[in-house]
């Protein structure tokens, strides 16, 4: 007799897996300077929402990754000046293909003199993920920066 229910919550966290590897993957890339390659981690109708705006599908992506790499690689290192850590993912399947989740950002500014505080923000990736062709990717996502948080120097 095979136990539906048990292949069912190994197939769950299979899933979570892929989608948890699918968000550092996107660090990975993102560190390292391949946007091209971001359709690894994106549909192709994917929405960003990050502190500089709004950017909609694979190609406006990519191109705003590039201007975003040449104007913060002040050291012409060939990569962003920071290191994307991502924490705390949760996530909640919400269909065969579909799910959704969050995950802490605490990005790290890595061209700084090591008497500078180290980070450039803390925030919450607030995530949309669909299964593509049998691979999970993110169709939209959206960046809540919980710190700096100029509301909080006010009060």
């Amino acid at each position: 007799m095979i136990d539906t229910r048990r292949e069912d919550r190994i197939s769950a966290m299979l899933d979570r897996e892929d989608i948890r590897a699918l968000r550092q993957h996107y660090s990975a890339l993102l560190d390292g300077n391949q946007a091209d390659r971001i359709g690894e981690v994106f549909t192709d109708d994917a929405e960003v929402i990050v502190t500089v705006g709004s950017m909609k599908g694979l190609d406006e992506i990519k191109t705003s990754l590039r201007g975003a790499y040449q104007m913060f690689d002040s050291r012409k290192a060939g990569h962003f000046p920071f290191v994307h850590a991502i924490a705390n993912h949760e996530i909640t399947l919400t269909g065969r293909d579909t799910a959704t989740g969050s995950c802490y950002l605490l990005d790290f500014v890595t061209d700084r003199p090591g008497t500078q505080h180290p980070f450039l923000l803390l925030g919450r990736y607030v995530d949309s993920y669909v299964r593509v062709n049998g691979a999970w990717r993110i169709s939209r996502s959206e960046l809540d920066v919980l710190w700096p948080n100029d509301d909080a120097a006010e009060a």
